[in-house]
Parts: C-alpha cells; sequence; structure tokens
C-alpha cells in the first residue's frame, strides 16, 4: 500500500500547514489531466543542435560541445527520419525540444544575446518544418534580464514557444538568484513552462569534475540542488502559475524527501512552507535510464501526476530510448498513473491536445 503524504511523525502540523495542503491539493486536483482526454504521448526532455550552433558557443568560451556533437540531434531529413521512426516505435507523438545543457548563458551580453536568439531561430525552424512532431522552449540570455525578457517576448509571441528553458546554474548563479525574479514573474504572468536541465559543471565540485563523473552523478546533484533553492526561496509558492519542470525525477529529491520536512526548522527555519509541499508544486521528467525502482520512489514521493514523460534523446536513443519509456509500462504501477504518466500530463500541463 502506498503510504500517505509524509510527515514527521514527531511533529504536529500547524494550522498554516493545514491550510496550504488543503490548498495545494486543490491545485493538484485542478492540474490533473481529464481521464476522458484523449491520449497524446509527449516527450519534454529532448533536444536538437547544429555543428553552427555549437561552434558559435564554443567561440564564446564553451569547452563541451564534443558531447552534443555526433549524436544524431541534428535537423537533416537522414537524422529526423531514424529519430521519428523512434518516436513512432513507441508511440510517441511529439516532443519537445530545449538547447541545455548548452543554453546560452554568458557574462557577455552581446554573446548571450546572439546566441540565444540563433537557438531559438533554430529550434523554430524545426517546428515549422515538423509542427505535428515538435514544440520547443525558448532559449534565455541569463544572467542578462532585460534581454532575457525581450527574447522571452519574442519566442513567446513571435515564434510561438511553449516557454523557457534555463541550466542549473547560470554563470555561477542559482536559478533562485533573486536576479531573475522578473523573468519567473513574467512566465507567471503567462502561465507559463519553465524547463530546468543540469549545466554539467558538476555543480562546482572538483570532488565530482576531478574523478570523471560530470554526467553519471554530477547532473542528478545538480538537480537536486536546484530544486533546493528554488523550494528555499519560496519561488514554486510565490509564482503559482509558473510550471516548473525538473529533470531527471528530481535528481535526489525522491531519497531526501522526508529528511527536509524533518529538518528544515532547524537547519533554515526561513523556508516559507514545508519542503515537500513545495515540492508537489513542481513537475518532474522521468528521465530515470530505465532504473525501476527510481521511478517507483519518485511516484510513491511525489505522486503520478507531478511526474512527465522524458526520454533525454539523443542520450538515450536506440534501445536506450526504447527503455526510457518501457520502464513506466513495466514498473508495476497502477494502470491508471503509467496512463497519466505516459500519455496524459505532458499535454494537459502543456496545453497541447
Amino acid at each position: 500500500m502506498r503510504p500517505e503524504k509524509s510527515f514527521p511523525s514527531n511533529n504536529s502540523l500547524s494550522r498554516r500547514d493545514l491550510l496550504r495542503s488543503a490548498s495545494l491539493a486543490s491545485v493538484g486536483a485542478l492540474a490533473a489531466p481529464a481521464q476522458s482526454k484523449p491520449a497524446m504521448r509527449i516527450d519534454v526532455h529532448a533536444h536538437v543542435w547544429t555543428d553552427e550552433y555549437l561552434d558559435l558557443v564554443t567561440s564564446y568560451g564553451k569547452k563541451d560541445t564534443s558531447v552534443q556533437r555526433a549524436k544524431g540531434a541534428g535537423p537533416n531529413d537522414a537524422e529526423m527520419e531514424k529519430r521519428f521512426a523512434q518516436m513512432d516505435a513507441s508511440k510517441v507523438g511529439m516532443q519537445i525540444l530545449s538547447i541545455c545543457p548548452q543554453a546560452p548563458h554568458f557574462e557577455d551580453k552581446a554573446h548571450a544575446v546572439t546566441a540565444a536568439k540563433k537557438a531559438n531561430d533554430l529550434y523554430a525552424d524545426v517546428v515549422r518544418r515538423w509542427p505535428k512532431r515538435f514544440k520547443a522552449f525558448a532559449a534565455l540570455p541569463l544572467p542578462h534580464v532585460d534581454e532575457s525578457l525581450k527574447e522571452l517576448d519574442r519566442a513567446l509571441g513571435q515564434l510561438g514557444m511553449l516557454g523557457a528553458t534555463i541550466t542549473t546554474s547560470i554563470v555561477g548563479k542559482s536559478p533562485a538568484d533573486p536576479a531573475f525574479l522578473p523573468v519567473y514573474e513574467e512566465l507567471n504572468r503567462r502561465n507559463s513552462v519553465l524547463f530546468i536541465h543540469p549545466c554539467g559543471c558538476s555543480a562546482y565540485s572538483p570532488l565530482i569534475s576531478n574523478y570523471n563523473l560530470t554526467w553519471m552523478i554530477g547532473a542528478p546533484i545538480e538537480d537536486t540542488i536546484s530544486v533546493l533553492h528554488l523550494i528555499e526561496r519560496g519561488i514554486p509558492m510565490r509564482f503559482p502559475k509558473l510550471k516548473i519542470i525538473n529533470s531527471h525525477l528530481g535528481g535526489a529529491l525522491p531519497m531526501v524527501y522526508q529528511r527536509l520536512d524533518n529538518q528544515y526548522t532547524w537547519e533554515n527555519p526561513t523556508i516559507p512552507e514545508r519542503p515537500t509541499l513545495a515540492a508537489k508544486r513542481m513537475w518532474y521528467d522521468t528521465v530515470g535510464h530505465g532504473h525501476i525502482p527510481a521511478l517507483r520512489a519518485a511516484v510513491e514521493t511525489l505522486g503520478a501526476d507531478r511526474l512527465v514523460l522524458g526520454t533525454d534523446f539523443p542520450y538515450e536513443a536506440g534501445p536506450l530510448f526504447t527503455r526510457a519509456i518501457s520502464y513506466i509500462e513495466q514498473a508495476g504501477l497502477k494502470p491508471e498513473e503509467a496512463t497519466r504518466i505516459l500519455d496524459q500530463n505532458a499535454a494537459s500541463l502543456l496545453n497541447i491536445s
């Protein structure tokens, strides 16, 4: 039997917590996709890159673009034909594209703006060529807020993008840095989406980078830190119409979920609400590399209504792509939970029919 919502047994709920719990439950009920809505299998975590874009960001100082090259994620017809065959075999109708981790986040304003426009124009062209297969999240020239607001307006208005994407660290700054609040305010005003992806910085820890663990464990550690920074600063509560999607099942969040509630009152009592309540104001993609126990932990911790399908194409391609989807079907979830995750949650969240 799946446990009820987890709270410390030795710490009674305050009236404030009870009210917020009720409010959040109401929000969750409203956000839950209607069971009668036609199925639409949408992969929210997928990428497209061109050598031209990767060459550009390399010229601006990026040193890790080899990770994205020659992976079958280009927009040419041959690569797309293979990509669509994989999607069709797993009944994926659409992918939502994001440029991260090669985000246009640069200290140099001109570099950031040029790269962001290049990324968004690329993605707009891909969506125009294959409108039934792709939609996209906009790249932003952060940490430059005014320029990001201008590009966000262009991308969401003129280019028809669904929201924005950023990385878990933006030139060394947390995504919860107060400087970025105007961007979140605008996304919230538009009832839009923010997709957050690891930047591949090893959480700025030599204990990760010096041991070549940047993507094996560094990425989910970055996810965990980013989620907790957002919770610590009250971003999900402050911007209730901003739909935040975190990568990779939230990193270690399902493992430390109860620990957060047990310890925040003495370690960081300024957190504006129980961390477990804040965590359920956000969503999480299912990129778990086919590891069923991790998926089950996320479902049992966060709820099936908070998970959206993700594959991380092209890093999970071929058999790994198939497994990124089939493991949800094979995890022993309730049939309605698997259906929600695979075919309903993303379409409802992104308002795609």
